[in-house]
């Protein structure tokens, strides 16, 4: 991975935060699925696709999202609660 397309990535972490922080979810998680897909194996990037996912209401892909963070960080006690959560929405706790 280039040094250049790693910037990229972290600024498109960024501005996936600014929009989810302003209120926006659903283009969060449009712009991170995109980070996720290139590092699936990262941790922060699943927890805020995960978050933008459960605070735009898309619960199946938040299901998805957060059973991946929980598989590869079992001790984030966030993770875990929010897929409780996410099945509780979803009718199947």
């Amino acid at each position: 991975m280039t040094r250049e397309f790693e910037l990229d990535l972290h600024s498109e972490f960024l501005r996936a935060d600014l929009f989810l922080n302003m209120g926006q979810p659903a283009e969060a998680a449009r712009i991170m699925q995109a980070v996720v897909d290139a590092e699936p194996r990262n941790e922060a990037a699943l927890e805020l696709l995960s978050r933008a996912y459960f605070g735009s209401a898309q619960l199946a892909r938040a299901e998805e999202s957060l059973s991946r963070l929980v598989e590869l960080a079992p001790a984030n006690g966030w993770a875990r609660r929010a897929l409780a959560r996410t099945l509780e929405r979803l009718s199947r706790a």
